[in-house]
């Protein structure tokens, strides 16, 4: 992520303003323009390990029809100004009812001021996170052979969080993660979709047995959470095995956005993206080789296979994911990870993880 103080902030800011304005005094009608920001518009770079941004833009011009989007747009630039100004946060729901002071500008739904910002940020090139706007929900969950060196807010007195040191609990990540430094001679990551099985881990203390850091991704993990694993990877060289529900949307939205992003935050995946991730399972390989109980796959599993199959950049440059994919369309089943408790509570941590971990080399790209 680029460091950039927050006077550089500000003149980005006032870039666009005094763009506008001149834009205005030259009787021309003012344009903003921000990258598309769709999987249309993105490509899989197997040397930088994540979808990259294409050149198609759209713009935003005043006129009769966008007046209310331009000026919600001027107006959520200038509060992102006041907030990195004075060093303080806003979350995007405080976006959203900060808004209401803006008369007809006013954003009348959430989704309408989240979609702004996301449009702000790639306009500008610069992470919500820099321009001082935070997501309302928290991040994953961290336990393990890890210490986080972190810093008091008002001292700036150096803190050190150990992640064996939270009894039945965890650390939990928080929304600004950039200035944390990390000490661990861990192995691996296991980056785990659901909180259930990180709490099945971290009562028996896994990370003893295996050297390793667990991460709770609580379903599709935030940004916080993926720049955190980013962070902890690259700083420590050590591998992320990612270990998620055996169904099109743990492979696809939840693995697959943690390894190379997304279409739609294109624009941000080179800080968001772990590369170095791998698929440690389960998948539709491990429904037949542990005989797991399974559900069948729904119609909105099968259209997402499908559509990543025909369409994700990603799947086409692996034959391995288009093989899992096939299967798992032909198998016509998912299972999630609590399905290998079929052979016992703990099977995962005695029989299933050890197995896998031996061949790291077997994991999906």
């Amino acid at each position: 992520m680029a460091e950039l103080t927050s006077e550089e902030i500000v003149k980005k800011i006032q870039g666009v303003a005094l763009h506008i304005k001149e834009s205005a005094h030259s009787a021309r009608a003012p344009v903003l323009k921000t990258p598309v920001r769709s999987l249309s518009n993105v490509d899989y770079d197997p040397r930088k390990g994540h979808f990259v941004i294409g050149d198609s833009e759209k713009e935003r011009k005043l006129n009769a029809s966008s007046v209310k989007t331009f000026a919600q747009t001027v107006l959520l630039l200038n509060e992102a100004k006041k907030v990195v100004q004075t060093e303080d946060i806003m979350t995007k729901r405080e976006a959203y009812y900060v808004s209401k002071n803006w008369g007809d500008a006013k954003f009348d739904e959430q989704p309408e001021s989240d979609s702004v910002m996301e449009d702000i940020e790639a306009m500008l090139r610069l992470q919500r996170e820099q321009l001082g706007f935070i997501p309302e929900e928290d991040g994953g969950a961290v336990a393990g052979k890890l210490i986080i060196i972190d810093r008091d807010a008002e001292t700036g007195e150096e803190l050190r969080i150990d992640c064996e040191k939270f009894g039945s609990g965890a650390y939990s990540i928080p929304s600004q993660v950039e200035h944390l430094r990390f000490e661990t001679k861990a192995k691996f990551i296991i980056a785990i979709e659901t909180a259930g099985m990180f709490q099945r881990l971290v009562k028996h203390k896994f990370y003893n047995k295996e050297n390793c850091i667990l991460v709770s991704m609580k379903g599709v993990p935030s940004r916080a959470t993926r720049r955190f694993i980013r962070l902890l990877s690259d700083q420590n060289n050590i591998p992320v095995y990612v270990f998620v529900d055996a169904d099109p949307y743990g492979l696809m939205n939840i693995y697959r956005t943690l390894k190379v992003g997304s279409g739609n935050a294109a624009h941000v995946n080179e800080f968001f993206c772990v590369p170095k991730a791998q698929l440690l399972g389960v998948t539709p390989q491990d429904i037949e080789r542990y005989d797991l109980p399974t559900h069948k796959l729904k119609d909105v599993d099968i259209k997402r296979a499908k559509d990543a199959l025909k369409n994700d950049p990603f799947v086409h440059h692996h034959k391995e994911w288009q093989t899992a994919l096939k299967l798992m369309l032909k198998q016509g089943v998912r299972a999630e990870q609590q399905a290998l408790a079929k052979h016992g509570l703990n099977f995962v941590m005695s029989d299933y993880l050890p197995q896998k971990l031996k061949d790291p080399g077997s994991f999906l790209p």
